[in-house]
Parts: C-alpha cells; sequence; structure tokens
C-alpha cells in the first residue's frame, strides 16, 4: 500500500493532511530519510517526527479499562477510546472492541480491526473463557456455584439458559467467576437472579491473558504469544 494510503488508513489525517507531513519532511524512515509519497516501505520502518507509527492495521490492543468508560463511540460520557490516541477514532477500518465491558466494570478489553479474528474470538464455538473477579453487596449463601454450574439457569427475557458457569468463593462477599459465553450485563444479572447485587465488577483473564501488570487506563499492542494465550491452536 502507497504511503499516502496507509498513513491515512491509520488516522494521521486526509491524504491532503498526510501529503502535507511529507511535504514538511515529518515522514522519515528510521535512518532519518525523508519519504515521498509513493514509496512502499515496511510499516515498522515509518516515523513520523521520529516517533514509530501506531499499531499496524490487523493488530490487537489490549486495555485495561477504567469503570466509568463506555464501549462505544457514539454513547455521551465518557467512552474507552478516550484512553487511546486521538487519531484511532479515524482508522480504516475502525477499532472496534471484542464484546463490551459495561460502563462500571473494569478490567481487561480488547479492540481489534481485524473483523475476522474478532467473530472467531466471541464465537460460542471458540468456548474461550472470560474471568471475573465480582464484589457483592450481601454475603454469598452457599449455593450459588451449583447453581451456576447446573446449565439450567435462566435469566429474565431470555429463551434459553445459560451455558454452566464456574465459580470460586474468593470472600465473604467476594468471588471469581468464569464464563463461557457473553450475554448482556451477564454477570450482574446471574447475581441478581439469586438475590444478591453485584457492587464492582473486574474482568481479570479472557483465556489465558491477563492484563499482567498493564496499569488502569493503558493499552498495549498485543503480539502472536498473546493471541495464542486467547485462541491457542
Amino acid at each position: 500500500m502507497k504511503l499516502v494510503r496507509h498513513l491515512a488508513n491509520l488516522g494521521y489525517g486526509s491524504r491532503k493532511d498526510v501529503q502535507r507531513l511529507i511535504r514538511q519532511k515529518r515522514v522519515t524512515d528510521t535512518d532519518g530519510r525523508a519519504l515521498s509519497d509513493h514509496e512502499l516501505i515496511p510499516h515498522e520502518a515509518i516515523r513520523i517526527d521520529d516517533k514509530p507509527l501506531d499499531p499496524p492495521q490487523g493488530s490487537v490492543i489490549l486495555l485495561n479499562k477504567p469503570a466509568g468508560y463506555t464501549c462505544s463511540s457514539h454513547d455521551q460520557g465518557r467512552l474507552v477510546y478516550e484512553l487511546l490516541p486521538d487519531r484511532f477514532r479515524f482508522r480504516k477500518p475502525a477499532m472496534s472492541t471484542v464484546g463490551r465491558l459495561d460502563r462500571d466494570t473494569s478490567g481487561l478489553l480488547l479492540l481489534t480491526d481485524d473483523g475476522t479474528l474478532l467473530h472467531k474470538i466471541i464465537s460460542p464455538k471458540s468456548n474461550v473463557a472470560k474471568i471475573y473477579e465480582v464484589t457483592l453487596a450481601r454475603p454469598l449463601e452457599g449455593n450459588e456455584g451449583d447453581i451456576f454450574a447446573s446449565g439450567s439457569l435462566m435469566l429474565n427475557s431470555e429463551k434459553t439458559p445459560l451455558l454452566p458457569a464456574e465459580m470460586e468463593v474468593i470472600g465473604e462477599k467476594c468471588a471469581r467467576l468464569t464464563l463461557h459465553e457473553g450475554r448482556y450485563h451477564q454477570v450482574r444479572r446471574m447475581f441478581a437472579a439469586v438475590g444478591n447485587h453485584v457492587e464492582a465488577l473486574h474482568r481479570s483473564k479472557i483465556g489465558e491473558l491477563t492484563l499482567d501488570g498493564l496499569e488502569e487506563g493503558h493499552w498495549r499492542l498485543c503480539d502472536k504469544s498473546d493471541i495464542a494465550k486467547i485462541l491457542p491452536s
């Protein structure tokens, strides 16, 4: 792909904007050589103002989402895209969240512009486990784990029962829940169905991928080993 189109697709501006950057000699290679409009050069060898480019197309980003941010590009309030460079909003194809975390849920969130990979991760056929740390308003009764593991729990407005889920008791009001599907506000609705209320919810793991020390509100690019932790071959 030619340089101008490549940079425009990454959100660095319109083609005119990118051409202006090139004329100003702000687009260089790793040796500092100014690049011309139509050069074909590897993504990793391009610099703008001496800085490496944003992740290439087909990338997956791992974000430690704080509570209070919405997984949308259209809703009002604070959006997860505000935690990324502004130009990410103008990438083509767009960076989309891989599933969603509701506004009040924190933790591990993936974003990608690879539609095929996105659908593979969220597909029930892939059986990708998602692990949540749950803090409850009231103490656990002791039978929640059996109910969640039964595969017979029906939520309001649902036509099919939930798949079996595993629950580990962490404390009187704390649990770790592993899901193998992703329904709307599922964790919150599951605990509501057994007479409790979720006060805090944090996703700590997808497959075998964890945040691994990534600070809240920060993001990093996933590599092949990260993807293998989500979708082992």
